[in-house]
């Protein structure tokens, strides 16, 4: 990197903090709202976790999709799925704010970004499948052990992101678990 990129460099990580303080539709086990940065750290704490027994999934690739799958939510903010129009894919302004984002690094980096994100997002290779089927995982993760609201809808994620979570044992052990820890959580109220 030149010392001439650096500040762009700079403008980008600055502007990436915003999912510090990015809330999503999920609350922490303390009973806050959960924020962006906080679902994508422990998203790739997962797939740190997991990544060892898919020996086709490049490690290092699928944790830069982990660190990046979420970053155009610093300018637009998360849309719970739950309230997403699936006649606006939230993809695509997801992607544009994500290039926003980038704008100001080198066009390297920024290229490098972008083609991760949307290998993530079409969900073909190996990593990307792995990585959304993490994303899906960690936030039912979350939503079975945060201090949610009285009103929140555990049924939804019975078969949220289900597609992504099928036809793999590992995943499918996981989801299992997480779905009865979900039923229970219902049934509790």
């Amino acid at each position: 990197m030149n010392p001439s990129d650096l500040a762009g460099v700079l403008e980008f990580l600055r502007s990436a903090e915003r999912l510090k303080h990015t809330v999503r539709s999920a609350w922490t086990s303390a009973g806050e709202p959960e924020s962006v940065a906080e679902h994508t750290w422990r998203l790739c704490l997962m797939a740190l976790v997991f990544a060892p027994r898919y020996p086709e999934v490049d490690p290092a690739r699928l944790l830069k999709m982990c660190v990046i799958h979420d970053l155009g939510e610093a300018i637009g903010g998360d849309i719970p799925a739950v309230d997403q129009d699936p006649t606006a894919p939230k993809a695509d302004d997801e992607r544009r704010d994500l290039l926003t984002l980038v704008e100001p690094l080198p066009m390297g980096l920024r290229s490098e970004i972008v083609d991760l994100w949307d290998e993530y997002e079409a969900a073909e290779s190996p990593e990307a499948r792995l990585a959304k089927a993490l994303d899906k995982l960690e936030t039912i993760l979350q939503h079975t052990q945060g201090h949610n609201p009285p009103d929140f809808d555990y049924a939804f994620n019975l078969d949220y992101g289900r597609r992504y979570t099928s036809g793999d044992p590992l995943l499918e052990a996981v989801r299992e678990i997480l779905d009865t820890e979900t039923e229970r959580r219902a049934r509790e109220g």
